[in-house]
């Protein structure tokens, strides 16, 4: 397993990131604790989970199997905060209450005495000015209950003013941004990567292979699979995501794979692992043979050849899919026809 530092913090995680979006739903509690033992046996040290996850579900499978193996310190923890994990008024957000709050639940959940990583999932300076939410993350570094802090879907703006607040005031500072990136939505490339390259954050990629618009798991012109995110609720954020243009271009990949000898899974997580600026994609498994798959390529190099035919699919900074629809900011959207 290559490993690699994470922003400026010296901290060394895997090439790949272990995501848990799949725990508890639809993967069973057994298979995620397989697929944990398997990717920590691969080298995996970096697992990547949220508060929100089915309804928190995620979090205390992580803790569960963490504390029942013993591996705790194995593992670099990150888990996230802002989505609605209840139904107060306060049940959501980035205002000090609910960060400190939101913390300790995730702290009880996981079975921990203090997160590696803690993020704000989504921005929201709309509403909460950005030294309410630093100063919270803060004061909970200072208590050790957390290790270091960072942002998901965040604008590059909000991202730099964050870095300047901090400075001036002493926070704590945001050390690991993570964004939609894949081939088919590559509008991160713009502003983004090149900040975090800047200014030493790890650029950690959510959704490398669109959602299995890559894999070859939404075919063109046929109804979601049964068992999809998208046909589960055909009208939500998933489906969006899923249009003719991304599915054109996602249909030109398995050629691209099969000269490499690789599935287009597989040849598209390579190409997101070793773009410039990026640390660790978030892989999210299903079951081991899923997890197998993946690993597959992460003692390999995408070399120039495979990332000027990606680039000739989709142009370096464009989408051609939306998958910063849940982003709150991103004004530009992306045909659906």
């Amino acid at each position: 397993m290559e490993y690699r530092i994470l922003g400026r913090t010296g901290v060394q995680v895997s090439a790949l990131c272990l995501g848990s979006g799949n725990f508890g739903s639809p993967s069973s509690e057994e298979t995620s604790r397989q697929v944990m033992q398997a990717a920590l046996d691969a080298g995996i040290n970096f697992f990547d989970t949220a508060n929100y996850y089915n309804d928190c579900e995620s979090e205390r499978i992580i803790g569960r199997f963490l504390k029942d193996t013993g591996q705790r310190d194995q593992v670099i923890l990150l888990t996230k905060v802002y989505y609605p994990v209840g139904d107060g008024p306060n049940d959501h957000g980035l205002s000090r209450y609910h960060i400190i709050r939101a913390c300790e639940d995730s702290l009880r959940r996981l079975k921990t005495d203090h997160i590696d990583i803690y993020m704000t999932h989504r921005s929201e300076s709309s509403v909460i000015p950005v030294d309410e939410t630093l100063g919270a993350l803060t004061d909970l570094v200072r208590q050790g209950k957390v290790r270091y802090i960072g942002c998901s879907t965040h604008p590059a703006w909000e991202i730099m003013e964050a870095l300047m607040v901090s400075e001036l005031k002493g926070y704590a500072r945001y050390v690991v941004e993570s964004s939609p990136y894949n081939l088919l939505d590559r509008r991160v490339e713009n502003e983004r990567v090149p900040l975090c390259q800047r200014y030493g954050l790890a650029m950690v990629p959510w959704s490398p292979i669109a959602m299995g618009m890559l894999a070859g798991r939404y075919p063109v012109d046929q109804p979601f699979p049964e068992d999809s995110r998208a046909a589960a609720s055909p009208q939500g954020i998933y489906a969006q995501r899923i249009n003719r243009g991304g599915l054109q271009t996602a249909a030109r990949v398995p050629e691209i794979a099969a000269r490499y000898e690789l599935t287009p899974a597989q040849v598209s997580l390579l190409w997101v692992k070793d773009q410039p600026g990026v640390t660790s994609p978030i892989i999210g498994p299903r079951d081991v043979g899923q997890l197998q798959e993946m690993l597959e390529v992460a003692s390999m190099q995408a070399g120039a050849e495979l990332c000027a035919e990606f680039d000739d699919l989709n142009p370096p900074g464009m989408a051609v899919s939306h998958f910063h629809n849940t982003s709150g900011w991103m004004k530009a959207t992306v045909p659906q026809d």
